[in-house]
């Protein structure tokens, strides 16, 4: 009986020794197919050899088409991957992300371009924006909401200052974790991001109370520094506590299990309709009554769903407001095309920050 399942397992063993020489030899292939791809985007004159869009609809087709047993988001890390290399064989991406290693921002970025990429960790948003309009980086991975902390306004105000496109959206399912070189009970500080703190408040309070909180500036260093503070523990990614050689004493200690954050992808490039995208605007209408109305009644009109309004103050005029308006569909599409035209009619000001595709998983 042993060794019939010993040799059924072997056999199984050699299935796979197959079918992992099937998928290297059709790898290679796409590989050099990619290269010919590059070669011919060369041959005709083309700067730009990474198209989120297309990117988009390869990833799409793969998690629509994945029969199991890995899940959605296994299947999308893995073509991601192979995407990702095959770019880097015509040439390596440049990122700029919020530093340092071991944050969201990085997490989101290498969920965007893969691991072959090459990734810029820079200390603030404004350097991303700065890095990514200079040419100095291609791409820039910013926040802009979080599904429990609502706006991250500097990016929205950012948008305007610089001439960007968004280009893509990431969606992050954020993860904090206490982490630590020493017990818990030996703990009397927490290195904890500010806005990391309030996603976690009532788990800290109810867990450590007494213990003094000490505000950081990103997650990964407050990683850092509770690993150079004897009594200190932080909240941080599972990331920058192995960087920074720390053990998680608690895992999963957001107070909202739900808990996300989403990101832009900005850079110089439109994309074309995919059909799957989302179109972001910032748009402004006179200081009368009835000017929301007038600016949100022609996408009730045309059937297009908003997913998203968010008010910041005008910086032309006190008590004024421009608000920032995400919805489905993409600007090439006709339905889309006539709400823009009514709009630059009727609003103060409008200006449209990018149609790109939706996050796939």
């Amino acid at each position: 009986m042993a060794k019939t399942g010993e040799a059924e397992l072997l056999q199984l063993r050699r299935e796979i020794d197959r079918i992992d020489a099937e998928i290297l030899r059709l790898l290679g292939e796409r590989g050099r197919l990619t290269q010919e791809v590059g070669a011919c985007k060369q041959a005709a004159g083309s700067t730009q050899f990474y198209h989120p869009d297309r990117e988009a609809e390869i990833l799409r087709r793969v998690v629509e088409q994945n029969p199991g047993p890995y899940s959605a988001e296994q299947i999308g890390t893995i073509f991601r991957e192979i995407i990702s290399a095959g770019l880097a064989l015509e040439q390596p991406l440049q990122v700029a992300y919020l530093g340092p290693v071991g944050t969201f921002s990085q997490l989101a970025a290498e969920k965007q371009f893969g691991h072959a990429a090459a990734f810029v960790p820079v200390g603030n948003i404004a350097e991303i924006f700065r890095l990514t309009d200079s040419g100095a980086a291609q791409f820039g991975v910013v926040p802009v909401e979080n599904s429990t902390e609502g706006a991250v306004n500097q990016t929205l105000d950012l948008m305007l200052d610089y001439p960007l496109q968004i280009c893509g959206e990431v969606e992050l399912r954020i993860v904090h974790n206490l982490v630590a070189a020493i017990p818990r009970e030996a703990i009397r500080r927490v290195h904890v991001h500010y806005q990391t703190r309030a996603q976690c408040r009532q788990w800290l309070a109810q867990n450590l109370p007494g213990v003094e909180l000490c505000d950081a500036p990103s997650n990964a260093e407050a990683a850092q520094r509770a690993a150079s503070d004897p009594e200190g523990a932080a909240v941080s990614t599972r990331a920058a506590a192995q960087h920074a050689g720390l053990q998680i004493l608690a895992e999963g200690i957001e107070d909202n299990p739900e808990n996300s954050t989403r990101f832009w992808v900005i850079g110089k490039i439109p994309t074309r309709s995919t059909g799957a995208d989302k179109t972001s605007i910032v748009v402004g209408g006179a200081h009368r009554a009835g000017s929301l109305y007038t600016l949100l009644a022609p996408f009730a009109a045309a059937e297009i769903s908003l997913t998203r309004i968010e008010s910041r103050p005008s910086r032309s005029a006190r008590w004024q407001y421009v608000f920032y308006l995400d919805f489905l569909g993409h600007q090439q599409d006709a339905r889309v095309q006539e709400v823009l035209a009514s709009l630059q009619e009727t609003a103060a000001f409008l200006r449209i920050l990018g149609s790109y595709p939706r996050a796939v998983y």
